[in-house]
């Protein structure tokens, strides 16, 4: 109905004005050359990915979360501040002045915390380090999983475009064999109004494709940290494996490099250095001083020192201490059991994108094997008829559009089958090794 109207609407039009509705067509069309959007830059994924890693805000915000994670380890090993003493007892109060009839004291004090103390701090901090590490690499992959996704979306727009204009060129050719069968009277008019409307179907899709484009080239942008209105070509190929890794082989990779399982494992290790540090609380602190003495002029001794040598007693506090150990185990135990069900997470995840992934390929290869061979045999036979007269307009027209859609079909499965890729990549956390089939009729099956 969206068609017929717009093709109403351009017949009403054209005969208002006095012009042909088939040129009241073709002036919403681009004569050629559409798919050239802008004059940007032409980039391949892996530029993409590296733009990516410098330019996003999200990352660049996570890798200041890493410094000053960082900035904290130091502080953590480093000892309390030493305290510095000074009294001046027995002072006159009639002569303040007169410190000769006084005692002077100075002294300085440290407190040093029980053995191992200080090295279990440095831990805990340094897996505060580890823990942002994690989550950088996390939005690193995040963020490189939406580059990829935003760029295939682009590259199959490129192709969609691409096919258009020759779904375009192809009904043009049709709709000026209509009109001239239609002169001289071997085709009806009918023929000649249905090109019409194919053609305007066109500029639908046209619009429709135009919007995609605009779409993933705004977020493909804003993933690079540039303005969403930059102009910005993308370049590669596709890529059809021949066969996946096993669920094993992804899962043993998704242990050693999976983010979110490398966070938690470091969450886990700290979990075990504060239970530790927790259990060193009944361990006492020792403080030393050092003093000096200043006596009145009269005292036999004018001048003395003082040390002074003092420890805490935690054991007369075993309520607080007994807590504090008690909520460490327990937040150690929730730290295991946090690993596991985020390993049976990713696992999960794994077999999910997997199952996409090989439904996609396999989809992909039906369009390419059988589907693509039927049409192009159907569109022949068609052809040939409608220039025999043994078929009508309609038919050849429903043959050449069956063809258009096929090839629109293989490729969006292959930027399908990508994008499932990336999400797979995405659970694993690393890149997966690809066994690559070999070039087949010049389709786009090799990665860049």
């Amino acid at each position: 109905m969206k068609a017929l109207s717009v093709f109403v609407f351009l017949l009403a039009s054209a005969a208002a004005q006095e012009i042909d509705p088939f040129q009241a067509v073709l002036v919403q069309l681009p004569k050629q050359g559409h798919t050239a959007h802008s004059s940007g830059p032409q980039m391949t994924l892996a530029e993409l990915e590296d733009a990516a890693l410098t330019g996003n805000p999200e990352i660049k915000a996570a890798e200041r979360n890493v410094q000053v994670a960082q900035a904290r380890v130091p502080a953590a090993g480093a000892l309390d501040d030493p305290s510095f003493n000074f009294w001046a007892w027995q002072v006159p109060l009639r002569e303040p002045w007169n410190l000769n009839q006084s005692q002077i004291y100075f002294r300085a004090q440290q407190t040093f915390p029980g053995g191992g103390k200080r090295g279990l701090r440095v831990e805990v901090a340094g897996g505060d380090v580890e823990i942002a590490r994690a989550y950088l690499e996390t939005k690193k992959q995040e963020v490189r999983s939406r580059v990829q996704l935003a760029y295939y979306e682009l590259l199959r727009n490129a192709d969609e475009l691409r096919l258009h204009e020759e779904q375009v060129a192809l009904t043009r050719q049709g709709l000026e064999s209509a009109r001239i069968k239609y002169t001289v009277g071997r085709v009806p008019q009918q023929d000649v109004l249905k090109a019409q409307i194919a053609l305007t179907k066109l500029v639908i899709h046209l619009v429709d494709f135009q919007e995609d484009g605009q779409l993933a080239r705004s977020q493909l942008n804003a993933l690079l940290g540039r303005s969403p209105a930059s102009p910005l070509e993308v370049q590669g190929e596709y890529v059809i494996p021949e066969e996946l890794p096993s669920p094993q082989d992804l899962q043993s990779l998704a242990l050693e490099h999976r983010p979110e399982l490398v966070g938690v494992m470091a969450m886990l290790r700290q979990s075990d250095s504060k239970t530790k540090l927790a259990q060193k609380a009944y361990m006492p602190d020792y403080t030393v001083a050092a003093g000096y003495q200043l006596n009145p002029a009269d005292s036999r001794f004018r001048n003395t020192y003082l040390t002074e040598f003092s420890i805490n007693l935690p054991w007369f506090n075993h309520r607080k201490h007994d807590s504090e150990i008690a909520q460490a185990d327990t937040e150690l135990i929730y730290q295991k059991a946090q690993l596991d069900a985020t390993r049976n997470m990713v696992f999960e995840q794994i077999q999910e994108a997997l199952i996409r992934s090989n439904t996609a390929r396999r989809r992909a290869e039906i369009y390419h094997k059988t589907l693509e061979p039927q049409a192009q045999a159907t569109l022949k036979a068609a052809v040939a008829a409608y220039e025999n007269d043994r078929t009508d307009y309609l038919n050849l027209l429903d043959s050449q559009t069956t063809v258009l859609q096929v090839e629109f079909d293989y490729y969006r499965a292959l930027a399908e089958f990508d994008a499932r890729m990336a999400e797979l990549e995405r659970a694993v956390g690393a890149p997966i090794p690809r066994v690559i089939n070999p070039p087949v009729d010049g389709k786009k099956e090799v990665h860049p």
